[in-house]
């Protein structure tokens, strides 16, 4: 059976590389009708935070994709160590008592990268277990071969074969000084234990499967299948990171901003992968439907922002397209939050007004705001003026309309019916007439088509925005 996992560790908010790799196990496991575990990787307590935690909850919640078990690695922390110590039992691993900074496995020494301590590393059982139980400190590492010209191997689902001597490849820790496991040793613990048998994770894991391929093989487990995923990067070429990129980075940035958890996904799926039909725009059982392996590319996937744009113009072009075909009750839902103290009904009359008009969900705010305000803001009194120059014109048109709108019903016919019948009795041509009066209403010249708006304006506030505009003329 598929089972799969995502692993995040708590020690940002969650990345949007990181929920691409989510939403890749999600739909490798619904697609083969497996399981979707979430495993959250908390056992680096001095880098863990509960605000790295929430962001990463709540960037997943919103994706609403879900997950069918939740596990955290700092409640099994135990279980990793059993594991170490099977592998030492084994003779493949041993205790190292050189000072904690050898705790690294990144170490330089002349001549090229740290590879093993000889002398700890043919240091007796006896000597290495008295030296233990007198209570001297050490790190338990792994016995990489050393005397094999056996490849370590593994294929991975998505970039073909890969090798690498042992040669190359350093006695890694895998318990700390303080008995804590490493992210080897408890990544791999966990994938053990938990059966889980495809790792999809990023790129930029690929150099550490070859540690984790020794781990599995040292617990007598069986291979999982890698597969590993293109990363994502800026437009100038390099990695889309957290430190360098801020925000523009975060999943509840794009949360906030308006987008909806399905276009977001939809756009987060072609960074790296796409159809054998080149699809864009695609369901979420298109999406299910449709995913494997193959269509995962090898090269990056550029993010594109500006200083002045932080979203990529495909991510808010799935977005306007998914709100233009939302039914209208959802999208003022969606809507709601976006205008403080809003009237749920009244949201749900403009919702269909502005719906072609935005492309996110905050847009609301400004292309709506004039129709939850009881005062319009300051506006160009100039706009009111449908002809250059013709001030009077506009103040016959704004007087006329007082007069009709007091009286008409407000209902689009019978609002199209009277001011049409108003703009041919003072012989200008309807676009004259209706120019001062959405002004006068909205504040601004483009706005949603003017006897909808009127309609839900209202007649009270309509008229009360007629006289203001007067009194600038």
């Amino acid at each position: 059976m598929v089972r799969v996992r995502f692993a995040p560790s708590p020690t940002g908010f969650l990345h949007i590389g990181s929920a691409r790799t989510f939403i890749f196990n999600w739909l490798y496991a619904r697609h083969n009708n497996g399981t979707m575990v979430l495993r959250i990787d908390d056992t680096d307590v001095d880098r863990n935070t509960q605000a790295s935690r929430d962001s990463i909850f709540d960037g997943l919640k919103w994706l609403d994709l879900g997950w069918d078990e939740l596990y955290h690695q700092s409640d099994r922390i135990e279980l990793h160590r059993q594991v170490a110590w099977k592998i030492f039992e084994k003779g493949l691993a041993y205790r190292d008592f050189t000072p904690a900074s050898a705790e690294s496995d990144t170490k330089e020494r002349s001549g090229g990268p740290w590879l093993f301590n000889p002398a700890m590393r043919e240091l007796s059982n006896e000597e290495s277990q008295r030296r233990a139980d007198a209570g001297e400190p050490f790190v338990l590492r792994f016995r990489v071969p050393r005397d094999s010209s056996h490849p370590v191997e593994f294929r991975d689902a998505v970039y073909g074969p890969q090798s690498k001597l042992p040669a190359d490849i350093e006695d890694f820790a895998l318990l700390r000084s303080n008995g804590i496991p490493t992210y080897h040793m408890a990544s791999c613990a966990d994938d053990i234990d938990l059966n889980i048998s495809h790792i999809i994770r990023g790129q930029d894991h690929l150099t550490n499967t070859f540690k984790h391929v020794l781990i599995f093989e040292a617990a007598g487990a069986a291979l999982p299948i890698f597969a590993h995923l293109p990363l994502l990067i800026a437009p100038d070429g390099s990695k889309l990171s957290k430190r360098k990129h801020g925000p523009v980075v975060s999943v509840t940035t794009y949360r906030d901003a308006g987008f909806l958890p399905h276009a977001f996904v939809n756009f987060l799926c072609l960074l790296g992968w796409s159809p054998k039909d080149n699809r864009e725009q695609m369901a979420r059982q298109e999406l299910t439907d449709a995913f494997s392996f193959e269509g995962i590319n090898h090269s990056n996937a550029v993010v594109n922002f500006t200083d002045q744009d932080p979203f990529d113009p495909k991510a808010v072009w799935l977005n306007a397209e998914l709100i233009r075909t939302m039914p209208v009750e959802e999208l003022a839902k969606q809507l709601l939050p976006f205008v403080p103290n809003a009237d749920p009904g009244k949201i749900l009359q403009v919702t269909p007004l502005i719906q072609e008009r935005i492309k996110l969900l905050r847009d609301v705010s400004t292309a709506a705001d004039f129709f939850f305000l009881d005062e319009l803001p300051p506006y160009d009194s100039a706009e009111l003026i449908p002809q250059k120059g013709d001030a009077p014109m506009a103040l016959a048109v704004l007087e006329r309309a007082r007069e009709v709108l007091s009286t008409v019903e407000f209902k689009h016919d019978a609002l199209d019916q009277a001011l049409r019948a108003a703009a041919q009795d003072l012989k200008i041509k309807p676009g004259q007439m209706f120019q001062p009066i959405r002004v006068a209403v909205c504040g601004r010249k483009n706005a949603p088509p003017l006897f909808e708006t009127l309609e839900v304006l209202g007649r009270e506030t309509t008229l009360k925005r007629i006289n203001a505009a007067l009194a600038l003329l």
